[in-house]
């Protein structure tokens, strides 16, 4: 399962992934991206929640390249990952050293915890 929700209070973007991500799922969950980015004021921030995530089908790589290039082209400004296992990181690191900005400040993080509070927090403390 993946879901995308954008909290328009926040001008946060939320992606979760959960369960077992096959392909068909990361190509269709493009739409429902686009549908919350248009949500969205440029210098939004993106979380990235991997807690519930089993198990991502390698297929799903160009799709979620293609989600990581409409954030970018949107104006993301940070993404926050919540990795809990390293075992779970899929190569988002590597993959956002060629689909974000450079400015684009990027945190791993192991809960939901880590992650709040670097939204609430003086975000000049994590670049």
């Amino acid at each position: 399962m993946i879901s995308f929700e954008a909290n328009i209070a926040r001008n946060l973007l939320e992606i979760r992934y959960a369960g077992v991500v096959r392909a068909g799922e990361a190509e269709q969950g493009l739409e429902q991206l686009r549908a919350s980015l248009a949500e969205l004021e440029p210098g939004f921030r993106v979380l990235v929640d991997l807690t519930e995530l089993e198990l991502m089908d390698v297929k799903c790589a160009p799709f979620v390249e293609k989600a990581m290039d409409l954030c970018n082209e949107k104006g993301a400004c940070m993404v926050v990952r919540v990795v809990p296992d390293p075992h779970r990181d899929i190569g988002l690191q590597i993959m956002s050293i060629f689909h974000y900005r450079g400015d684009v400040r990027i945190i791993t993080c192991q809960s939901l915890a880590e992650a709040n509070e670097i939204f609430s927090g003086d975000l000049d403390t994590y670049r």
